[in-house]
């Protein structure tokens, strides 16, 4: 068998000694430049590690194996694969011939054309143009989310792996102003309808439960169900929020007046003025947008 190993920041060869045990297994570093040159991948690092590389794991289609070394690693949650240990257990159940490759979905982010502009691409340095897709494994948001994960990413890499993000949230609650979000999605016909219409704070488009080490935003998502779930957090008080803030861990939120919580093939977010998009916690493009499934994207090795 021949397997490849990418490291994600703060990663080396050395963490892949405990996955080393078997000498007839060919190893190489990086990433193959086809699907003949591997017959798996093992990835060390956490959901933002995953993120930059999904579009080359999809066209490569082997399966992947998860290893929980980021600062968030939320997707690796979602498998059953909360710790190294864990990893370890689901390779040696692949190497014993188990059947424990899984097909999950992606979420996918395409940034559309904005209204009375010229179709060519943007020219900002951060975008993409019209059209580009990007995957995303976990959750993709707007608003409150982007200032937050733009500043938990400017934080020193060991706060950010121990609640960087929720450091980080608290204190953006009171600094940043619910804005102008409309959400679409396709009815029973499949026809656009607005879902949601309001001074937003946050949308967050979900493939997995959790996102921002451990926040349970979308406690109904599966990664196998071909379904956004779709959480829109409106114009709370800001003190209000912070107190309930929480709740979020336990997926209690939904019960407060002003979440909006629906599930949807496809959505679509537009807004008055450009806003920044993250996935995974990394920056994406900016709005409009729209977000989608592709099932079965990827194969994952799972606990």
């Amino acid at each position: 068998m021949r397997a490849a190993a990418i490291f994600g920041l703060g990663c080396s060869a050395k963490n892949l000694r405990p996955f080393q045990t078997d000498a007839s297994i060919d190893w190489r570093v990086g990433m193959p430049a086809a699907a003949d040159q591997a017959d798996i991948i093992l990835l060390f690092g956490g959901d933002g590690t995953i993120h930059r590389h999904l579009s080359q794991l999809v066209k490569l289609g082997l399966p992947v194996l998860v290893v929980p070394a980021g600062s968030g690693n939320d997707f690796a949650r979602a498998l059953g694969l909360r710790r190294v240990r864990d990893s370890i257990a689901a390779w040696q159940s692949f190497c014993e011939g188990r059947d424990n490759v899984r097909a999950i979905d992606l979420g996918v982010v395409t940034p559309l054309e904005v209204a009375g502009e010229s179709p060519a691409p943007q020219k900002s340095a951060r975008n993409s143009a019209p059209g580009t897709r990007h995957y995303f494994c976990s959750v993709a948001g707007v608003g409150l989310d982007g200032e937050v994960s733009r500043r938990a990413n400017a934080l020193p890499r060991w706060l950010r792996g121990h609640g960087g993000y929720a450091l980080t949230l608290a204190p953006s609650i009171f600094r940043f102003a619910p804005v102008q979000i409309k959400i679409f999605a396709p009815d029973e016909a499949g026809c656009l309808i607005t879902r949601s219409s309001q001074p937003t704070l946050l949308a967050a488009f979900a493939n997995t439960s959790t996102y921002g080490g451990g926040m349970k935003i979308a406690p109904h998502a599966r990664i196998d169900d071909g379904q956004l779930d779709v959480c829109v957090i409106g114009g709370i008080d800001p003190f209000k929020l912070f107190c309930l803030f929480p709740t979020v861990y336990f997926g209690r939120h939904l019960i407060i007046r002003g979440v909006n919580y629906f599930q949807a093939s496809r959505a679509r977010a537009e807004t008055e003025i450009p806003l920044d998009v993250y996935a995974d916690g990394e920056f994406v493009c900016h709005t409009p947008v729209e977000v989608s499934l592709q099932p079965g994207a990827l194969k994952v090795l799972t606990a």
